[in-house]
């Protein structure tokens, strides 16, 4: 289980829609209800397949974006024009609409119970995903461990879970949320600007020294990019 999802997760299951809301101009975030969904890790991804009427089948792998104890499952899709699951689920799904979803899947990029710290988590655009499962189940958890969360975005208005993850970094138990915006500011930006690099890992990354714990730095990406759409 610490390595992989066991076979008897690889199969596929209903999901049905119960609710779709937009997190930003172009990605969505998709709630649903599994049937039989056996629990998953924060960090993991699933497997979804989409079939026509035709019997033409299509699938693709998306992180899971909702904490482990959440009762639903929940993933947020960025669309790509020219995939083949993303427009549908950005654009189309309905509540009531039924997919078939199969997972969890992955056991290496998860929230441990006790991750020690300080921790650093690094992800760009929806890749911010599988992070936001991970600082959800911190919160529900009630760690206080030491986390900082550096998010790459085209813009502001590209921010998925922008009011979510204020209200977290606000909350004073030791998240902190940094945003670096790579192709437009508002206007009094103070945030940082330009693509994640050394200099701003550096600048972003937490000291181990002396505190006796090496600082995890954990990258993330979504499926959906890995996947094309």
């Amino acid at each position: 289980m610490a390595g992989t999802a066991v076979l008897g997760r690889l199969t596929w299951r209903v999901a049905e829609v119960v609710d779709v809301r937009a997190e930003t101009p172009s990605a969505k975030t998709g709630r649903l209800e599994v049937e039989g969904w056996p629990g998953h890790r924060a960090g993991q991804h699933l497997d979804v397949r989409l079939t026509a009427p035709d019997g033409y089948q299509a699938g693709r792998s998306y992180s899971i974006a909702s904490a482990p104890d959440d009762a639903h499952v929940e993933l947020t899709v960025e669309r790509i024009d020219d995939g083949e699951v993303s427009p549908y689920l950005t654009e189309e799904a309905r509540h009531g609409d039924v997919i078939e979803v199969r997972g969890p899947v992955g056991g290496y990029f998860v929230w441990d119970s006790d991750p020690g710290g300080p921790v650093l988590l690094v992800g760009g655009g929806s890749g911010v995903v599988p992070l936001m499962a991970m600082v959800r189940q911190r919160a529900a958890d009630r760690d206080d461990v030491s986390t900082r969360l550096l998010y790459s975005a085209r813009t502001w208005e590209d921010v998925i879970y922008r009011d979510e993850l204020e209200q977290l970094s606000a909350a004073g138990d030791g998240l902190d949320v940094a945003f670096t915006l790579t192709r437009s500011q508002p206007e009094g930006w103070t945030g940082h600007s330009g693509r994640v690099d050394a200099a701003l890992l550096r600048e972003l990354a937490p000291e181990p020294a002396g505190v006796g714990v090496p600082a995890r730095q954990v990258n993330g990406r979504a499926r959906a990019d890995l996947e094309g759409g």
